[in-house]
């Protein structure tokens, strides 16, 4: 129990020593957007307040919760610090909700506005900033939440749980967790959109409505369609959603407008869709798949037999 002990007690004090030293950088790097932007910017009015405000959203706040968070980790108050911080810690989720807006604003102001442009570039060329640009300042806060939720899991693993600290540790391990997937979900949320958005824009006219709220997308690849009637078979194009399969097929490479286009062919419901593999079983070149619809069968097939066992797993995930 006391090698245990002991051995606890090293890598603990290993963990508090690093996440010490990598805050004080951060703390640093914060400092800069601080001072140098955020502080002068509002003494000198080139933005307006309401812009200001979009771009550098509850930045001051986390660096004064961080700026705490160090002072406490010098002194080491480790769980009370954590403790402290932790009472902070939502300040990340509504940082990373307003990023995508905040980049938005950013990139709108360099355009429009000469003396912003100007003083940006003026900012950024100090020694202090070391070819940093302000773009790569703005996501470190959540670059940082990410190495908290590691810090504050070894912190916890490393402390005896009959420890006062103990109680402490795992609140702090639950709070940042907690933002963490919040986080995480609006990562994944705006990927989303982005991905229905590119759809959008692949296909040929407005009439297929790939833009739906609640619709996630999946993936998408060639693959062949074995027609009813001993035709040849079909290269297409198709593109899954959590809800709908898409069909489609290039448009005419000498056409002026849609040369780099798709064509939707069907849009079929995934709710009343059974699937199954016809062959691809066994170690054979590729596989065949058949989706049974209320009005409709379609066979699918590929000669990449990896390929064909990854659609049959997203299209049996994406109906059940």
């Amino acid at each position: 129990v006391e090698e245990q002990r002991a051995r606890w007690e090293r890598k603990r004090s290993r963990t508090a020593k690093e996440l010490l030293e990598t805050e004080h950088k951060y703390v640093e790097q914060l400092d800069l957007v601080i001072t140098f932007f955020v502080t002068i910017l509002k003494a000198k009015g080139t933005l307006k307040p309401a812009v200001l405000e979009t771009i550098f959203g509850p930045l001051e706040s986390i660096y004064s919760a961080s700026h705490v968070l160090s002072l406490h980790l010098e002194k080491g108050n480790l769980a009370s610090g954590l403790e402290n911080f932790c009472q902070n810690v939502e300040l990340y989720g509504h940082y990373a909700e307003n990023l995508e807006q905040a980049n938005k604003t950013l990139q709108e102001q360099l355009r429009k506005n000469k003396s912003f442009q100007r003083f940006k570039k003026l900012q950024e060329n100090r020694p202090q900033f070391q070819g940093r640009k302000l773009e790569d300042l703005l996501p470190l806060p959540l670059q940082r939440l990410h190495q908290y939720k590691h810090f504050f899991r070894d912190l916890l693993e490393n402390t005896s749980p009959d420890s006062t600290e103990y109680q402490k540790l795992a609140k702090a391990v639950k709070s940042v967790s907690e933002v963490s997937r919040w986080v995480q979900d609006i990562i994944d949320n705006r990927e989303n959109s982005l991905q229905l958005l590119r759809v959008q824009k692949l296909l040929k006219g407005q009439k297929t409505q790939v833009l739906t709220p609640g619709r996630w997308y999946i993936r998408e690849g060639w693959l062949l369609v074995v027609p009813s009637k001993g035709e040849e078979l079909k290269r297409r194009m198709f593109f899954l959603f959590s809800d709908i399969l898409i069909a489609t097929k290039p448009c005419h490479p000498l056409h002026l407008l849609n040369s780099n286009k798709l064509a939707c062919q069907a849009v079929y419901p995934l709710h009343q869709c059974i699937v199954d593999k016809v062959f691809g079983h066994t170690q054979s070149q590729g596989g065949l798949l058949s989706l049974s619809f209320p009005h409709k069968m379609l066979l699918l097939m590929s000669s990449d037999q990896q390929d064909i066992n990854d659609w049959y797993r997203s299209l049996t995930a994406a109906v059940r």
